[in-house]
């Protein structure tokens, strides 16, 4: 399978830069990360709080079918500019990782197609490469697939 979705991380630094194109208009891309119902779809998870807005917060929950949380994150919306930028903090509950600052920015590329960067900053680089030890690029990898095969179907 081909990784659409990229990921730079230069040895040594505290940050990573992921970043994909999409045939979504920029729009939509951008819904897809900010309406519960469609973010719910393609991440395979609960929304418990979703306040897009400068000092709002966030909250996503995944259970199996007996209700056992399988995992949980939440974090806090520092910057909210429609179909441009999302600054917010992410932390895995119950987890060894530390909270990660992120930027998430949408980039109109045509009217069909756009471009998401995440720049994420770690407390350290031997967090970040912790994480990066996980299935982490399959995952955002699949993530994304999913993302623009349900969202694609609004169009």
């Amino acid at each position: 399978m081909e990784m659409k979705t990229k990921i730079h991380a230069e040895n040594g630094r505290h940050d990573l830069v992921i970043t994909r194109d999409f045939d979504l208009p920029v729009a939509l891309l951008f819904k897809a990360y900010t309406e519960p119902e469609i973010l719910e779809q393609w991440m395979g998870t609960k929304v418990l709080k979703l306040e897009n807005k400068r000092h709002g917060g966030w909250q996503f929950q995944t259970s199996d079918d007996k209700g056992n949380v399988l995992f949980g994150a939440h974090g806090a919306i520092h910057e909210f500019i429609p179909e441009k930028k999302i600054t917010r903090t992410f932390e895995m509950d119950n987890a060894p990782f530390d909270v990660t600052l992120e930027f998430l920015e949408f980039e109109k590329l045509t009217d069909n197609t756009s471009k998401l960067t995440i720049h994420t900053i770690y407390r350290t680089p031997e967090l970040r490469d912790q994480n990066l030890q996980l299935p982490f690029k399959q995952g955002i990898n699949m993530a994304h697939a999913q993302l623009e095969k349900i969202v694609g179907k609004l169009k």
